[in-house]
């Protein structure tokens, strides 16, 4: 792991398109600013390990509990197929 020093205002790059910036400190807590391109995902680490976990569930589901989802939306006016994950940011 590479650790660095920074202060307020002070940024690191990350290859040639991520900046990640200090934003503010306060007592024990660090608020930083993330600049990535819209194709790199950014999470906390609690949302990543989330998502990575909702995802493994998903691609473990029988298929006829595929197919009660996909009857859901039907039911709702949306398309035949299954909805996509959201992923915040």
């Amino acid at each position: 792991m590479l650790v660095l020093s920074r202060q307020r205002d002070e940024s690191i790059m990350i290859g040639d398109s991520i900046v990640v910036t200090i934003v503010d400190i306060r007592g024990d807590k660090v608020r930083l600013g993330i600049n990535a391109p819209a194709e790199i995902p950014v999470h906390r680490q609690e949302v990543y390990e989330a998502i990575q976990r909702e995802n493994l569930r998903a691609a473990s589901l029988d298929p006829e509990e595929t197919q009660s989802l996909s009857g859901m939306a039907a039911r709702r006016g949306g398309s035949e197929k299954a909805p996509s994950k959201a992923q915040p940011r």
